[in-house]
C-alpha cells in the first residue's frame, strides 16, 4: 500500500440512543447524540471492534417494539 494514501487517522468508536454504532476521527469533537464506548485506535480495528459489538443491526426502538 502506497503510504501517502494509507489512513493514519485514529478512531474512536461511537454508539447513539439507538445502540447502533459508528467510528468518529479521534481529532474531532465526538457530535451530539453519540458517545464514545472507550475503544479507540486504527480504523480496522475499530471496525473489528464495532463488528464484535453490535451483532443486532436494528435500532433499539424497533427490537423493543419487536418484543413487546
Amino acid at each position: 500500500m502506497n503510504n501517502e494514501t494509507e489512513d493514519s487517522t485514529l478512531y474512536k468508536v461511537v454508539v447513539n440512543h439507538e445502540e447502533q454504532y459508528s467510528i468518529w476521527p479521534d481529532y474531532k469533537d465526538i457530535p451530539a447524540g453519540w458517545l464514545a464506548i472507550g475503544f479507540s485506535g486504527p480504523k480496522a480495528a475499530c471496525l473489528a471492534k464495532i463488528e464484535e459489538l453490535w451483532t443486532d443491526m436494528r435500532p433499539l426502538s424497533l427490537r423493543k417494539k419487536m418484543e413487546g
